[in-house]
């Protein structure tokens, strides 16, 4: 396991992509008599004959609020980088009710399985109508970042006959995401990622992040009384047992940071992960933990040794 210690604060540069400069299609990947999804689906400008890689993206926001809009930098910049990219809507199950600690817990976990199945749709839509938008079905990742990180997450390692909210729109048994980007996210169960259904993950999250846990807490860290009280694993967690089960993973710790890195390298830095998919792409295997200094201080990173 290679570890890497900046010391520098963000010492990548900035790489942002102007959506403004690439289009999209506004497209309806689920409908039924009650529900209409849509996503925004990015495509390289120049068609070639060669299927593309397509990364599905959700965005954060609590599963009570965001936009799809959210994901639309990312796309674009993977779309120039000859990749399909989709950023989904998706059911914002707890707008409108209360996601605090004093909550109530079946709709936090209903809110997860919402998400999620919503990927599972827009996955049988792009399988449905892959050769109408050059879609390589063999290679399908999932990217989030918060509420959606832990959507990805989920969609990525839950039983799908077990979660499945749509039986008339299934996925082939068979099928398996190519990877996975998570910001800040966090799965119910580490033991739901097993050397069967393992798959490569890079992740990114500050190690003070007071909202979803970088490791192993509950979600807002909400007291033990709480009738919302729910046990997360967070990047480092999960980072941690894919490491145990020699899997293919990157971490992105930023010291100190709190919960408004969920989104940094969706909309900063983001060659950083599209090196990751096209490594993925190309068969290479790593396990590597990036430590960026940010020069903020929480009693929560001095939990981490390697953050002194």
């Amino acid at each position: 396991m290679r570890v890497a210690l900046l010391l520098l604060a963000f010492l990548f540069t900035g790489m942002v992509s102007s959506a403004n400069a690439q289009k999209f299609t506004t497209l309806t990947y689920y409908q039924d008599d009650t529900l209409k999804l849509e996503l925004d689906l990015f495509l390289p400008k120049k068609a070639g004959k060669q299927k593309l890689p397509l990364v599905l993206f959700e965005h954060g926001g609590g599963f009570s609020g965001g936009e799809r809009s959210n994901g639309h930098s990312f796309s674009a910049f993977l779309a120039e980088r000859g990749y399909a990219a989709a950023t989904l809507t998706y059911t914002l199950y707890m707008k409108n009710k209360n996601y605090g600690c004093d909550g109530k817990l079946p709709d936090k976990i209903k809110a997860f399985q919402y998400a999620a199945n919503h990927f599972w749709l827009a996955t049988a839509f792009f399988l449905q109508n892959a050769d109408k938008y050059n879609v390589d079905v063999s290679k399908i990742f999932l990217a989030g970042s918060s509420a959606g990180a832990e959507a990805a997450l989920h969609a990525a390692f839950w039983d799908y006959k077990t979660m499945n909210l749509y039986p008339k729109t299934t996925l082939p048994a068979n099928f398996k995401y190519k990877g996975l980007i998570s910001g800040s996210g966090a799965l119910m169960d580490l033991n739901l990622i097993t050397p069967k259904n393992i798959l490569p993950v890079l992740f990114f999250h500050g190690n003070a992040d007071p909202v979803v846990p970088y490791g192993t807490a509950a979600h807002h860290y909400c007291p033990t009384n709480a009738s919302n009280w729910f046990l997360l694993h967070g990047s480092y967690s999960i980072y941690q047992h894919l490491v145990k089960l020699n899997g293919n993973t990157r971490l992105v710790t930023y010291c100190g940071g709190g919960h408004e890195f969920s989104g940094e390298l969706f909309h900063k830095n983001q060659q950083v992960l599209v090196d990751f998919l096209e490594s993925v792409l190309a068969g290479q295997k790593t396990q590597e933990h990036l430590i960026i200094a940010t020069g903020k201080t929480d009693e929560r990173a001095k939990a981490y040794p390697f953050c002194d």
